[in-house]
């Protein structure tokens, strides 16, 4: 484990990123996204990726110049056209579109193709929450889990975050792959010498497998709780994929193992309520505090102390990290001097 500041995990990002032509603003924003997701502690989605983004911005799968524009619009809603650019920057231009909208409507949906593998869900979420607007994120991706009962993988993993201002509490934020897991998180056991848990992954014959060198090419991801994680991956691909005009299913590309000169035209959805507009600005806040009370009051077993808001861990770990620095696992960091060597920088140090 390697512990780095904030700021200069940052300064490296915008570094490689600089080399592969990205603009400072576009650099900073993604690196704002990559090392905010890395100090939450959610180490598959953060700058573990910044390796394989800088491979396809050098070969044309992403473009260091690509600027998202908003295609159709109406006061409450908006389709947005990612032009191959960095999903964190179009994903953070259309969450801050959907807010602005939100402020004058009470309400707007946002609708994006055309851009990339943009990290994690729960960062633009949680952008909304900032400033006292509820916000959701959802985008599809490549086929990587099985369906009940298929032989093969049938959607992406499919992410979706929710998050709410949380009164006298922090902010409510959930972020949860379709999948039972991401699948990222086999990738991390695996290097870690971990076992893969059983209820993980699937092989070409529907069977349950535990071998995690299976996977992506012969094994698939299961979906959470079966039928249910299967529907919700279903519900985001059609708001995600269809409604948005982006690739579905196997049309999408696959960021990781697909030549990197390929566009990858994922979909996203971000959907903003403006609480204040709805039920007036005092109300939303002193319901979430009574709500998030009751559930701290709830009577909880023996050495459990009291029960977590979906939010809270990654939050407290946020603020860890900025007095102390990030502990980065041994394969983010490894995916960080890859980093460098391709693009000839420095390492953060």
């Amino acid at each position: 484990m390697t512990k780095i500041g904030i700021p200069s995990l940052k300064k490296f990002i915008c570094d490689v990123l600089a080399q592969c032509g990205v603009s400072p603003a576009d650099s900073a924003t993604t690196a704002e996204v990559l090392v905010t997701t890395d100090a939450w502690g959610v180490f598959t989605h953060g700058t573990k990726a910044l390796r394989r983004y800088a491979q396809k911005l050098r070969a044309g799968g992403l473009k260091a110049q690509g600027r998202p524009a908003i295609v159709r619009e109406s006061a409450a809603w908006a389709l947005i056209d990612g032009d191959a650019s960095l999903g964190m920057v179009t994903g953070v231009f259309a969450m801050n579109c959907a807010i602005a909208k939100a402020r004058t409507s009470g309400i707007a949906l946002i609708n994006v193709r055309n851009s990339c593998h943009f990290g994690a869900a729960g960062y633009y979420a949680q952008l909304a929450s900032r400033v006292n607007m509820i916000g959701m994120a959802m985008a599809n991706d490549v086929p990587s889990v099985a369906a009940p009962g298929s032989k093969g993988p049938v959607l992406g993993s499919n992410p979706f975050a929710f998050s709410a201002p949380g009164g006298s509490h922090p902010p409510f934020l959930l972020d949860i792959s379709t999948a039972v897991v991401a699948g990222g998180k086999v990738k991390a056991l695996m290097a870690e010498g971990r076992p893969i848990p059983p209820d993980w992954l699937i092989d070409l014959e529907g069977r349950p497998t535990t071998d995690g060198n299976l996977y992506p090419l012969q094994a698939s991801l299961s979906f959470m709780a079966g039928h249910k994680g299967y529907g919700l991956a279903l519900m985001i691909e059609v708001l995600s994929g269809v409604l948005s005009g982006a690739a579905v299913r196997d049309k999408v590309g696959a960021w990781t193992t697909d030549v990197p000169a390929r566009v990858t035209d994922h979909g996203h959805t971000f959907l903003v309520i403006d609480p204040a507009t709805i039920t007036g600005a005092n109300t939303f806040p002193g319901g979430m505090s009574s709500l998030l009370d009751g559930i701290k009051e709830c009577p909880t077993v023996a050495g459990a102390g009291a029960l977590k808001i979906p939010g809270e861990m990654e939050a407290a770990r946020a603020v860890q990290a900025e007095a102390g620095g990030i502990p980065l696992p041994d394969d983010v960091w490894e995916s960080l001097q890859g980093a460098a060597q391709d693009a000839g920088v420095a390492l953060p140090e």
